[in-house]
């Protein structure tokens, strides 16, 4: 059976998990909604408290008005972080206890919060979504988004802002099972077609292992779709470059 960080997950074998598996899984693992003790209320109930009053959207500086209902038009910019900054935010949080996931988070937050949308700044971010050993090979998307609110108020110091945003972090890593669509409809903040409900800016770190892909004759590489639209007002999606023996590459 494959080890789980929250228990042993019952009926996963040597013989090979099945997207089906996961999903039976996660329904026993979530428990009844209507007990009390089950984790699916421990859950929600943590959402609930440290989401209330949240603002209904980010309040970024715009060159034109919100429209009523979102197009979706976008497209991307490509932005390169070089390897002496890239050592740099790796050694504060090395130094902070956090990852660096957390000091990027605590960066966009900080800039967000200078180019004035104030000091409560909620960030959408993508989790993996596999906790366990046993899905490491399976195919399938397992992908829940969560929100992170970080307090930017009282001027902190980098050092104190990184370690608000571990704190708020792990915890939310710890109850990340809720789906976010049923969170939404819970939590049911203002509803309008104009932005994304909860958050409106997401960040992810892609560090997931690159897979590698051969067929006879053929080169294959990943890019990114040009699709020519967005989801959310802004999505920063940052990816990392690391050298043979893992040093930072931008």
């Amino acid at each position: 059976y494959g080890a789980r960080v929250r228990g042993e997950v019952p009926g996963w074998s040597e013989l090979g998990v099945q997207y089906a598996d996961y999903t039976l899984w996660q329904n026993e693992l979530l428990g009844d909604q209507d007990d009390p003790d089950s984790l699916f209320v421990t859950q929600i109930d943590y959402w609930t408290r440290v989401l209330a009053g949240l603002p209904d959207q980010l309040s970024l500086p715009v060159d034109r008005p919100r429209p009523a209902v979102m197009s979706y038009r976008g497209d991307y910019v490509t932005v390169d972080i070089g390897a002496e900054l890239h050592r740099r935010l790796a050694d504060v949080a090395r130094s902070s206890g956090a990852s660096l996931f957390m000091v990027l988070q605590a960066g966009l937050a900080a800039l967000l919060s200078r180019l004035g949308a104030g000091s409560d700044v909620p960030l959408g971010s993508p989790i993996a979504g596999r906790t366990d050993q046993g899905l490491d090979d399976l195919v399938g998307f397992f992908v829940n988004t969560l929100v992170l609110r970080t307090d930017t108020s009282g001027g902190p110091t980098l050092g104190e802002l990184v370690s608000r945003v571990r704190e708020v972090s792990l915890a939310a890593y710890a109850h990340q099972d809720v789906p976010f669509e049923y969170l939404v409809e819970h939590l049911n903040p203002v509803r309008t077609l104009a932005h994304h409900p909860l958050f409106q800016v997401m960040l992810a770190l892609q560090n997931a292992p690159e897979a590698v892909f051969r067929l006879p004759g053929l080169q294959i590489d990943v890019a990114p779709g040009r699709t020519h639209t967005a989801k959310f007002d802004l999505f920063f999606s940052l990816a990392e470059r690391r050298g043979g023996r893992g040093e930072p590459q931008g």
